[in-house]
């Protein structure tokens, strides 16, 4: 294959691990050494909270590789708590020492891969190193936060930040009985997702106990008669744990001071081979900036899937096989109690600020056939182009059901799909598990419908403030109506719409909903071919509902 002689891997876990196993399968002479300054080599640091909250009960199921099995399988040279230093691009030497020995040493390459992951980032507020502030990246870390919370009665723990880890450990420590105080500086939780998506997540922590403070300005910690007081300017809160999981940072040290190129995320920049500014040398997995297919920026995507694919791509082409990849989507889910979270591609937020025009829908589909016993209802957004159809990204939130739909259209906006696609996919079917028509089906009727003209979509911002030549109509049953009802509607059911249209103006556009968007386009379709203008609120009003408590915190 014409595999370098001698092949150095810094970093395992993810990137690194894939990287040293797909050489080996690859090319049986190559000389592969794998430096980890760690302790462990390959571990699964996604099931960390998992352990912490009792799920997963025993320690070793987190240990997926060790040196001794990677030796036996792979004929691995695997070299723990053996930190590489600096890079000598010119003579090929990276200069490593064994914190166990406290010795140094120069190990020669041929080719270099760079995996050395990303640190929790813990901002220098005042009482940052307090032994009770924790952060969790690794064994040790959850070694640390188990013993703090097995080791007492149940207490009261600040989770600093609202991202994936914070929102898993909420989970986990409430399963052992822990008052949660979930904090973040953002006006919402979960910060990829738009606002109007990520409430279904907030609603889940408070129903289960979960108190979550927005818009919070930390400005320390202190140490206080054996707790911890957390200072949020006006407002102090007394906790026996902190858990900073705000986010992390590239390690990008080594490549740096080795003269790579990094990227403005600080990331290390690498083209589609994975390959560094310097050909001998590449990266992979959390450390390396990539980029974002659908808006074409560069940026950090911190998760396994994509750290595995990329060390697979770099083994290939050091092996002379031309791979490349091809950016990264942003695929993730997250399960906060009942309530499961997914999403894929751009959301509307990052369109925005691409400056990228799309359109919206929502929808709220049953995760299987209505009329089987236990249907649970989803929350889908989708976005896409107004001119091609194109498949722009999708966020979705529910109790069963979300990693099905959230993985085919994954698989669709990998394929670049339009959304018409969406409506001719073959799914499977049986009461158990879906519906004849399934949800990503809908959601490709609908947007087919925009496409086509056969319905206007209005949004929750038009709603709220709705122009002088505009009318709100809601088409649902006067109970519902009586229920709940967005400010200014009138009330005239989808029923008796036809006997009642002459009620209507028409010099006005009728903006139309219903309860989740079929009865209101139903309506359009009866009002349109009577010659009135409309527009329809995709999702109704379970999206104006979501929307304007989303809107609360902001």
């Amino acid at each position: 294959m014409g595999t370098p002689k001698n092949v150095v891997i810094v970093g395992g876990v993810a990137g690194g691990a894939s990287a040293a196993a797909r050489l080996r399968r690859l090319d049986e002479t190559a000389n592969i050494v794998l430096l980890e300054r760690g302790d462990h080599v390959s571990f699964a640091n996604c099931g960390l909270p998992y352990l912490i909250g009792g799920e997963i009960e025993e320690r070793d199921e987190l240990l997926i590789q060790t040196p001794a099995a990677l030796k036996r399988r792979f004929r691995l040279d695997v070299r723990v708590r053996h930190e590489a230093l600096s890079i000598d691009r010119t003579k090929r030497l990276v200069r490593v020492k064994d914190l166990d020995k406290s010795e140094e040493y120069d190990l020669p390459y041929d080719a270099l891969v760079l995996s050395p992951g990303a640190a929790a980032w813990v901002p220098p507020f005042p009482g940052h190193d307090l032994p009770g502030v924790r952060t969790l990246r690794n064994l040790k870390d959850m070694d640390a936060i188990k013993a703090a919370v097995d080791g007492r009665p149940a207490g009261r723990a600040l989770l600093l930040g609202a991202g994936f880890i914070g929102l898993e450990m909420a989970e986990a420590l409430r399963h052992k009985g822990w008052e949660v105080l979930l904090a973040d500086k953002a006006a919402q939780v979960l910060a990829p997702a738009d606002p109007d998506m990520a409430i279904y997540v907030q609603r889940a922590l408070a129903a289960n106990g979960v108190v979550t403070l927005l818009n919070a300005d930390l400005k320390g910690i202190a140490a206080v008669g054996g707790r911890l007081e957390a200072d949020f300017g006006g407002r102090s809160e007394s906790v026996d744990l902190a858990l900073v999981a705000i986010g992390v940072r590239p390690e990008a040290s080594l490549a740096r001071s080795a003269g790579l190129a990094l990227g403005a995320s600080g990331g290390i920049r690498v083209d589609p081979n994975m390959r560094t500014d310097d050909p001998a040398i590449y990266a992979v997995g959390d450390a390396v900036e990539v980029t974002m297919p659908v808006t074409g920026r560069q940026g950090l995507a911190p998760l396994a899937g994509p750290a595995n694919r990329q060390g697979r791509i770099a083994a290939e082409n050091i092996c002379g096989i031309p791979s490349t990849y091809g950016g990264t989507y942003g695929t993730a889910i997250v399960r906060v109690f009942d309530t499961t979270f997914a999403l894929t591609g751009a959301t509307e937020k990052s369109l925005k600020s691409a400056g990228r025009i799309f359109s919206k829908i929502y929808l709220h589909p049953s995760h299987h056939a209505g009329y089987y016993p236990g249907a649970e209802q989803m929350h889908l957004k989708v976005l896409f182009d107004p001119n091609s159809g194109e498949l722009l990204g999708a966020q979705a939130a529910g109790p069963a059901g979300v990693d099905k739909r959230m993985d085919v259209l994954a698989t669709a906006l990998k394929a670049r799909m339009s959304v018409r696609d969406l409506a001719e996919l073959e799914l499977s079917y049986a009461p158990p598990f879906g519906s004849a028509k399934d949800p990503v089906n809908f959601a490709g009727f609908i947007a087919t419908n925009v496409l086509d003209g056969r319905m206007g979509l209005a949004s929750p911002e038009d709603f709220a403030a709705p122009q002088p030549g505009q009318l709100l109509l809601d088409v649902r049953t006067p109970s519902e109506f009586a229920e709940g009802s967005i400010p200014g509607s009138i009330n005239i059911p989808v029923d008796a719409l036809r006997s009642r249209i002459g009620e209507l103006p028409r010099e006005k556009e009728l903006l139309v909903t219903c309860r989740v968007g079929l009865r209101g386009y139903i309506a359009t379709r009866i009002l349109d071919q009577a010659g009135y203008k409309t527009r329809n609120l995709s999702g109704g009003w379970l999206t104006w509902e979501a929307w304007t408590e989303a809107r609360k915190d902001i």
